[in-house]
């Protein structure tokens, strides 16, 4: 089926994972913000129910042709969604109720090391060295934003009961990035739709077992404007937008970017919750760049 575009934005993987990153570093800053608020699992199943709506009305008049392939690759996409999508952002709004939003920011710049190691194991792909040094250049970015400039805040980083549960939600993204591979040849609408539905049918459970504990939602605006940014932003925006950036340049690549997320995350706590930027900030984003282009030019010489 040929899949529309919509301009030269459309096929530049860069801007892509750029607008990607920014809205997932948002999404640690509202997970933040919920806890107490919005309860997890009530924020993972409102999110992906209304996104997989808004993916069924725009992708509704290409489900008749593309049912053929639906039929026969349907559970590989309700797997897929049901662990990146629903199994992740449950791990991630349940461990910031645990855990501060940089500790969970931190965390996730070991996702492209996972994403790439999985993308070896499973398909045997071969990562240069330099891509590697790449990689690891764009962590130690990450980690200078979240140690505040100062190396030695590292070593008091205790592995708190957030943290432990934030490894969990790593796992399952870099399980659904390798996976994405493998995805079928569907139009990007039809495909976001199957995985928001896979997402939808998992967090219902949890959702049940919540509301059945007594934890409900906040009345108000801010719980409001949690959920919207949620639906909108990470979930219709950032998920289409690194899937067609898998397109174009891998997983494996369009994994490293996550680094970015972290040093996003930071930049929108100083506009949102009030912080300071200062130097070490603009230090971390220069490495993480660093990083990243370092590994964008070992990959386009490939």
């Amino acid at each position: 089926m040929k899949e529309p575009t919509s301009g030269r934005w459309w096929q530049s993987a860069y801007l892509l994972l750029t607008v990607t990153t920014l809205g997932w570093g948002g999404n640690a800053v509202a997970g933040r913000l919920a806890a107490g608020t919005v309860p997890p699992m009530t924020l993972t199943a409102v999110r992906w129910i209304a996104t997989a709506i808004i993916f069924y009305l725009i992708a509704r008049p290409m489900l008749p042709a593309a049912m053929p392939i639906l039929r026969e690759r349907w559970r590989y996409l309700l797997l897929l969604g049901a662990a990146g999508f629903a199994g992740f952002n449950m791990v991630l709004y349940l461990a910031l109720n645990f855990t501060t939003a940089i500790n969970a920011t931190i965390l996730q710049s070991g996702m492209p090391m996972m994403i790439m190691l999985g993308m070896v194991i499973v398909f045997g792909e071969r990562a240069h060295p330099l891509q590697i040094v790449g990689a690891i250049i764009a962590i130690v970015g990450v980690l200078y934003v979240a140690c505040g400039g100062d190396p030695q805040r590292l070593y008091t980083l205790d592995l708190n009961a957030g943290d432990a549960i934030m490894l969990i939600a790593l796992l399952l993204y870099a399980g659904y990035s390798v996976g994405l591979k493998k995805r079928p040849a569907l139009p990007w609408q039809v495909q976001m739709f199957a995985l928001t539905l896979g997402a939808s049918i998992a967090s219902i459970p949890p959702f049940i077992v919540e509301f059945a504990l007594g934890y409900r939602v906040d009345a108000g605006w801010p719980a409001l404007a949690i959920i919207a940014y949620t639906v909108l932003i990470p979930s219709v925006v950032s998920q289409t937008f690194f899937m067609r950036a898998v397109d174009l340049i891998g997983a494996g690549r369009a994994g490293l970017f996550i680094n970015l997320v972290p040093v996003f995350g930071a930049g929108l706590a100083v506009l949102i919750l009030g912080e300071r930027f200062q130097l070490f900030h603009g230090i971390g984003l220069a490495l993480v760049i660093t990083g990243i282009a370092l590994s964008e030019i070992v990959a386009r010489r490939a």
